[in-house]
């Protein structure tokens, strides 16, 4: 009987070591493959995630470039920039709608001056300086047609002076000054160069 017992715990300790072993080698073997398993199926749940995103961003490329071309034909259509060949032509036709500007409010242009042209990225910017002189209602009327014309001209650095008669007024030594005005300013506008 003492012998079958020793037999029976031996069998238990050999039963006992080979679930040991067998654990131990779940836990070197097994379990990395399926952490590893687990770890790429995720990165598929990711990588399939962003695939969708993309595709998604794909199907609304159309419309996006759609979008895009309808905006820049309104951009073209709002003509803001000149559309003369060179920058020669842009200035002069500034020159005259100026003139004709100034004319038509009653006013009085002492000159034009075409400063040089500006380049800056994709864009001349053509800058003209003007003298006139004219009452401020004229000058009201001028800057009004100025800034409101198209191809769009912006009015820049602009100087304001009464002139004076030059008739004594009854107080004594103090001229009497008029309603007419001497005024400097650029008008700038912009223009796309051309694409070569």
């Amino acid at each position: 009987m003492n012998i079958a017992l020793i037999q029976n715990k031996q069998r238990w300790l050999a039963v006992s070591l080979l679930i040991a072993v067998m654990l131990i080698m779940c836990v070197i073997f097994i379990v990395p493959i399926v952490s590893k398993g687990l770890e790429l199926h995720k990165t598929k749940n990711d990588l399939m995630f962003r695939l969708q995103q993309y595709e998604r961003i794909l199907a609304t490329k159309s419309t996006v470039i759609a979008s895009m071309a309808n905006i820049k034909q309104q951009h073209d259509q709002q003509a803001y920039f000149n559309s003369q060949e060179t920058d020669a032509l842009a200035s002069a036709e500034i020159q005259s709608f100026i003139k004709k500007t100034i004319v038509d409010a009653g006013g009085e242009l002492s000159s034009t001056q075409a400063l040089p042209v500006n380049n800056k990225n994709k864009f001349s910017k053509i800058t003209v300086s003007v003298r006139m002189m004219g009452n401020s209602e004229v000058l009201r009327t001028v800057l009004y047609k100025i800034e409101t014309s198209i191809p769009l001209i912006i009015i820049d650095q602009i100087d304001i002076r009464p002139m004076h008669r030059g008739t004594m007024s009854l107080v004594p030594n103090k001229i009497d000054s008029s309603n007419k005005l001497n005024v400097n300013f650029q008008a700038v506008s912009f223009m796309r160069k051309p694409t070569e």
